[in-house]
């Protein structure tokens, strides 16, 4: 385990074994929570499972990019 320090503006850095390990390069995407007294961040990938979400129930694919394709509807109704 490695030890940060929180800087100016509540910054942190990540450390360098751990970016190389993840693949953490500049402009990528970290999803953050909170497990009872841990932050915890997770790199963003192109996988939604990955994330381990608990939903209430099963989610379907077909779900998911219907409700993907809504939302892309919706932003593109709002552009016009």
């Amino acid at each position: 385990m490695e030890e940060i320090k929180v800087t100016k503006n509540y910054r942190i850095t990540i450390p360098y074994r751990v970016r190389k390990e993840l693949g953490i390069q500049i402009g990528n995407t970290l999803f953050v929570q909170v497990e009872k007294n841990r932050i915890v961040l997770i790199k963003k990938t192109s996988d939604i499972a990955s994330l381990g979400l608990k939903l209430e129930r099963k989610v379907t694919n077909e779900e998911v990019n219907e409700t993907i394709k809504e939302a892309g509807n919706e932003v593109g109704s709002t552009n016009a």
